[in-house]
């Protein structure tokens, strides 16, 4: 077993993972999670470690589950497919390790279904940051989504756009599992209205080198552009495409950060964007989960600030806890696949998901975001 390297959030959400021994003691309750805090989506990855962080943290302080502290060990896939596969398989050789949480991207995850690294593992994969319908259909036991599926985003936003009037719709794609799962999930929601895309343009995933993706959709001269893309590419494609007079609407599915793209792009360009998001509004207290994740936020990540991925992913501790709960003394894995099924309806504060032993979509929640004058995501 290699060691892992040290790595460090921001100050107050500062996560040290160091090498397994001595780490966990035989009381704990392990959890593996595989995340990118480096490469193209580190900022997502940082985020994603912080929503789970803090609540685990909290549970912790409150006596942990049925007397046993919650561990999570966090160790950098950098979003590179084959690290998620060598990193999880060597995570699942541990038998301390009793469930996986908010892994990232489409791709990567399928990547672990096709070599049967779930299978043989045995483990839940909960609340991880994807939306690819190749995860949800066919079915399969292992994956439990807190969000909704792209799918259901692109669904909702041609039905914002075509309600609009605007029925030339192009889509600026990362080439790879995660953006031709957004494309079809468009090129579908278009087809239910008789309707064809403008055009689709694709880029090399971890890259942001999108000009030919620029020059092809200003061409076709599209009413509206969805992009299904990371921070870095999507802040490239908005940059170039408004400074070289693009003005159609531009859309993107739930995965960006709207403070990464403002501070990327800068907010003359990022202004007026809409995304797709598939939890509610973290940024105003309106429900019990909401002003408790606003208040662990403050207590245990003081530095960081509210957005959608560490939300996302607190929904998705919040649901892991639970079921380690249901689990019971001493769980194993294969309990906590049970328990996860056992939560037909199980409410978070505000957020319902629901599981059973022939469902693994906990929620299909969608609605769309913009960006604002100030910078500001606005409902």
């Amino acid at each position: 077993m290699r060691t892992f390297k040290q790595w460090g959030l921001q100050a107050g959400a500062a996560l040290a993972i160091c090498c397994w021994a001595g780490l966990t003691s035989a009381a704990d309750l392990v959890i593996g999670q595989v995340a990118p805090l480096s490469g193209v989506l580190a900022s997502t990855g940082a985020q994603m470690v912080v929503g789970g962080k803090i609540y685990f943290d909290h549970i912790n302080d409150q006596g942990g589950i049925h007397g046993a502290m919650i561990r999570q060990v966090v160790v950098d896939d950098a979003y590179k497919v084959d690290e998620t596969s060598r990193l999880t398989r060597e995570m699942l050789a541990r038998p301390e390790v009793v469930a996986l949480f908010g892994f990232a991207g489409t791709a990567n995850v399928t990547k672990l279904l096709d070599d049967g690294i779930l299978d043989v593992g045995g483990a839940a994969l909960v609340a991880p940051y994807t939306g690819g319908e190749a995860l949800r259909t066919p079915f399969n036991p292992w994956i439990f989504h807190v969000r909704a599926g792209y799918a259901d985003e692109a669904e909702h936003m041609v039905q914002q756009l075509t309600t609009l009037g605007m029925n030339r719709i192009a889509v600026m794609y990362q080439d790879d599992g995660f953006g031709k799962a957004g494309l079809l999930g468009v090129t579908n929601a278009l087809a239910k209205r008789n309707l064809k895309l403008a055009v689709a343009a694709g880029y090399e995933r971890n890259t942001d080198k999108v000009d030919d993706a620029v020059k092809k959709i200003k061409a076709s001269d599209a009413q509206a552009i969805i992009m299904v893309s990371v921070n870095k590419s999507t802040a490239a494609f908005m940059k170039q495409y408004r400074e070289n007079g693009g003005g159609a609407q531009l859309y993107n599915i739930s995965v960006v950060d709207p403070a990464e793209l403002v501070k990327l792009a800068g907010l003359k360009n990022a202004h007026g964007l809409g995304i797709s998001q598939v939890v509610p509004y973290p940024f105003m207290a309106n429900l019990p989960v909401v002003r408790e994740y606003q208040a662990l936020l403050k207590k245990y990540a003081p530095k960081e600030q509210v957005n959608y991925t560490s939300f996302e992913e607190f929904v998705g501790a919040k649901v892991l806890v639970e079921a380690l709960r249901r689990a019971g003394p001493n769980p194993t894995r294969a309990k906590v696949v049970k328990a996860l099924e056992s939560m037909g309806s199980f409410d978070t504060g505000g957020i319902t998901v629901g599981f059973s032993p022939s469902n693994r979509v906990g929620s299909r929640y969608v609605e769309v975001t913009v960006i604002g004058s100030t910078g500001k995501l606005l409902k």
